[in-house]
C-alpha cells in the first residue's frame, strides 16, 4: 500500500513539474516614467503604462522552420507634456500636450534560424478622450507633486488606425555576446516611421526565437534546445528613426492645423530622431524582468531640451 501511495505521489510531482515547465501564457505590465531616472525631470514623453497579455501557439501547429509563433494583445496609454506640465503662457509650450490611448493586437512569428517578424494593429484615440490629463493630475495629487495648468494646449481628439512591422535578424554570435540587425515600420492614421539599428547583448540570453529581446518568453515548443535555462543579460540598442508623421504632436492627420478655434499648439516635428536604449532583462521560472533607459535626441525642433529620456520597467508572469 505505501509502494503503491509513493508511486502515486511521485507521479502527481511529476505531472506538477511538468506544468511548471509550461510557459504557454504570460501576461505582466510595462511603465515608462522620466522620473525613474532620478533627474526631476517632467518633460515630453513623460509616462506610459501598458498591459500585456501573451499566447504562444502550440508547437505541432507550426510549420517546420518556425520555432515559436506568440500571439499578443496590449492595453496601453502615453502622456506627453511639453517642458513641464506648469507653464506661465503658451510662449513656453515648446511641445504640444498630448495623450495616447489605444488597444493592440500582435502576431509575433520567430523562425529557426533566428530570423523574427512581428505584424501589429492598434486602435485608440489621441487627444483629450485619451485620458492624458486625468491620469497625470491623479499620480500629481497622489504623490504631492506641482499643480498641472497646461493641458489647455494639448492636441484636438483624433482617433487612430495604426499598423506596425518589426524585423529581427542574427548576424553573429559568441558564447556571451552576439549582434543582431533590428528595424520595423510604422504607418497609419497618427504615426507614419521607420528605423533600424543593430542590438548588442552581453551575458547569459537565449535565441531570438525565445527571449525577452523579441517579447517572445512564452512557447509550446518542448524541444525549443535553448541556450540557458534562465536569461541575464545586459542590452544596448542604438537606432535611427526617420519620422513622417507624429498624431501626438501635429493632431488629427486630416484637418489643417492649427484648428481654427482652438487653444491647440502644433510642433514641427525632426524628420530624424536618434535613439539609444539600453538596460538589463533577466528571467526566474515564472517572471521576466526587463529594466532599461531610452535616450531621444530633439523630437520637435521648438523643444528647448536637445534630448530626453525615462526609465522603464517590465514584470511579466508566465503560466499555462
Amino acid at each position: 500500500m505505501k509502494k503503491k501511495f509513493f508511486l502515486l505521489a511521485l507521479c502527481l510531482l511529476s505531472g506538477i513539474g511538468a506544468y511548471a515547465q509550461s510557459r504557454g501564457n504570460e501576461i505582466g505590465f510595462k511603465s515608462d516614467n522620466d522620473s525613474f531616472l532620478g533627474q526631476g525631470s517632467d518633460r515630453y514623453y513623460t509616462n506610459g503604462f501598458f498591459l500585456n497579455y501573451r499566447h504562444a501557439i502550440d508547437g505541432a501547429k507550426l510549420k517546420s522552420n518556425m520555432a515559436n509563433a506568440v500571439f499578443g494583445l496590449e492595453l496601453g496609454q502615453k502622456i506627453y507634456n511639453a517642458q513641464s506640465g506648469q507653464l506661465p503662457s503658451a510662449a513656453e509650450v515648446d511641445r504640444p500636450f498630448a495623450g495616447y490611448l489605444y488597444l493592440g493586437a500582435s502576431a509575433n512569428i520567430l523562425y529557426k534560424n533566428e530570423t523574427t517578424v512581428k505584424l501589429g494593429a492598434r486602435v485608440g484615440v489621441v487627444g483629450p478622450a485619451a485620458g492624458g490629463y486625468a491620469v497625470q493630475k491623479l499620480i500629481h495629487n497622489t504623490f504631492g507633486f506641482y499643480e498641472l495648468n497646461s493641458w489647455q494646449y494639448q492636441v484636438r481628439n483624433a482617433p487612430q488606425l495604426n499598423l506596425s512591422a518589426e524585423v529581427n535578424k542574427l548576424l553573429a554570435r559568441s558564447s556571451w555576446a552576439d549582434l543582431t540587425f533590428s528595424g520595423y515600420v510604422n504607418t497609419g492614421t497618427g504615426f507614419n516611421a521607420a528605423g533600424v539599428g543593430p542590438m548588442i547583448r552581453l551575458g547569459n540570453f537565449n535565441q531570438l526565437f525565445q527571449s525577452v529581446s523579441t517579447q517572445s518568453t512564452v512557447s509550446k515548443n518542448a524541444n525549443a534546445g535553448l541556450l540557458h535555462k534562465n536569461e541575464v543579460f545586459f542590452y544596448y540598442k542604438p537606432q535611427i528613426n526617420a519620422v513622417l508623421y507624429d498624431a501626438t504632436v501635429q493632431g488629427n492627420i486630416f484637418k489643417d492645423h492649427p484648428e481654427p478655434g482652438t487653444q491647440e499648439i502644433v510642433g514641427d516635428i525632426n524628420h530624424l530622431v536618434f535613439s539609444n536604449q539600453l538596460g538589463v532583462a533577466f528571467t526566474t521560472s515564472r517572471f521576466v524582468f526587463d529594466i532599461g533607459a531610452v535616450i531621444n535626441t530633439r523630437e520637435v525642433k521648438q523643444m528647448v531640451k536637445s534630448t530626453h529620456q525615462w526609465g522603464s520597467v517590465t514584470v511579466l508572469y508566465r503560466f499555462n
